[in-house]
């Protein structure tokens, strides 16, 4: 089948804000004092324009944040804080806080999550906990200054719908939430400070509510999901336990354009306040080896248009396969969250968060007559005009190579055009470690060539231009992705 696409570069558009730029996110917070992990995200900030970066474990015990002394008393620590607030602020990055886990000497128990054993249970004594947010918060206002700390976002806890990160009730989880609000806002009422950081877009009418009710600030809606959530999300009365026995041979499956359905329902519920997805993901499921592919750079890219205008923030999980919630891995690619894999190798999906960062400001109307898994997404920047083509279908749906046709009316006669893939055959760091015979452990060599296998590849592409109007003609493979840059 043939797609054609049809779009007139001289209409004024709508405003394409970099949303995904936001955000990133980042395996727990003690990974910040590590110089590979540093590497890693400064390149991410100079190449694909992420200007926050979120983890856990800001408070976990491996921080040394709080520590009971012998005869009862309390001790804080924010030197390893500093130490990764400092690096983020050097590279031209902040923090987007996140509150939690519960430091040993303050919890109500001993209950954890994760390799690296954060406590997911309230606090024993609310007024200890409330203490140490507020002089945590006036550390940071008197160390980097209230004009900069009132740029960043507080957060409260993690995913605490889940047993595995909350020990507790909803009713103790805002009881949390307004301790820790107001001890923050102790401090200064303009700092920003928001949740539920639920996952599968849970619990925002009732935050919503129950801060209304008590009269408790709420300054941002933050929440997570993932493609993988869906059977869950559309069965949310339910708990983990009672889905998986009646769903669980829906588990991991879903349905194309699903982050869109949940986006707008998380924005129409979340009204007026400003909507942060402070993680997200193609999938929930660790080990994926879709992370590593193809298929991952096609539903992200599919993903930022479809849910363009709906939120102010969208946070990737994560940026990096220096990721211990399982242990460190050592295979350089297996499966993980990351944009980059353990070496720091791009993976196809940060290859496409380039593409979308070259992205002009001003979005254009595409139109195509015909139903397919393949779409556009046409950017302009002054007399650049980017195209952003990818070919996606959900796992085991029918999906082919197509050949498309792209119409360009107002293009002058002298334009030119670029072509980008991502596809088997380009960006594609993972079969080249395949053909090496899958090392462990690379060489040095061996590491160069899987990572010039990750390289962008810029080819001029033929543009027909017939009374001004311009003909574009390729073909897009299954999972495809292809970017054209066109000097009008």
């Amino acid at each position: 089948m043939t797609v054609e696409f049809s779009l007139d570069s001289h209409i004024k558009g709508t405003p394409f804000i970099h949303y995904w730029e936001h955000c990133v996110g980042s395996c727990h917070a003690i990974m910040g004092t590590r110089q590979d992990w540093r590497e890693q995200l400064e390149k991410c900030h100079r190449e694909l324009g992420f200007q926050f970066v979120r983890f856990h474990g800001l408070l976990n015990d491996e921080m040394s944040v709080v520590k009971r002394n012998p005869d009862g008393s309390l001790r804080y620590s924010f030197f390893n804080i500093d130490s990764i607030f400092d690096f983020l602020l050097s590279i031209g990055m902040k923090p987007f806080i996140e509150l939690g886990f519960m430091p040993e000497a303050l919890a109500s128990g001993t209950t954890t999550c994760f390799h690296y054993k954060g406590n997911v249970t309230p606090p024993a004594d609310y007024d200890q906990w409330a203490d140490l947010i507020g002089k945590l918060t006036q550390h940071l206002v008197d160390r980097y200054g209230l004009t900069e700390v009132r740029s960043w976002f507080f957060e409260v806890w993690n995913e605490p719908n889940l047993k595995f990160f909350f020990d507790g009730t909803q009713e103790e989880y805002f009881k949390l939430y307004r301790s820790t609000c107001l001890a923050v806002k102790s401090v200064d009422s303009q700092l920003r400070v928001g949740g539920p950081a639920t996952s599968i877009n849970a619990w925002i009418p009732e935050t919503i509510a129950f801060c209304k009710k008590t009269n408790t600030p709420l300054d941002f809606i933050s929440t997570h999901h993932y493609p993988t959530d869906d059977p869950l999300w559309k069965n949310g009365g339910l708990s983990l336990e009672e889905f998986f026995a009646k769903f669980a041979d829906e588990f991991g499956s879903y349905e194309r354009g699903i982050l869109y359905k949940m986006t707008s329902k998380a924005r129409e519920e979340a009204g007026k306040l400003p909507l942060y997805y402070t993680e997200w993901n193609t999938s929930a499921v660790l080990p994926d080896h879709m992370h590593d592919e193809i298929y991952s750079a096609a539903l992200v890219a599919k993903t930022i248009a479809d849910n363009d205008g709906l939120v102010q923030n969208y946070s990737f999980w994560t940026f990096s396969d220096l990721f211990e919630e399982a242990g460190q891995y050592a295979d350089p690619f297996h499966g993980g969250f990351g944009l980059q894999n353990i070496y720091g190798i791009p993976k196809p999906t940060y290859r496409l968060f380039e593409m979308l960062h070259r992205l002009g400001d001003e979005r254009i109307q595409v139109n195509c007559g015909t139903e397919s898994t393949v779409e556009m997404l046409a950017v302009k920047e002054s007399s650049e005009l980017s195209l952003l083509v990818y070919n996606h279908d959900i796992p085991g749906a029918e999906i082919h190579q197509e050949d498309v046709i792209i119409k360009l009316a107002g293009i002058a006669e002298y334009a030119t055009a670029t072509i980008s893939r991502i596809d088997a055959e380009h960006v594609n760091p993972k079969q080249k470690w395949i053909d090496l015979g899958s090392p462990m452990y690379p060489n040095k060599v061996q590491l160069a060539q899987i990572e010039e296998a990750s390289r962008i590849v810029i080819e001029p592409l033929t543009i027909l231009i017939k009374d001004g109007v311009g003909t574009i003609q390729f073909t897009i493979p299954e999972h495809g992705v292809v970017e054209i840059k066109v000097n009008r």
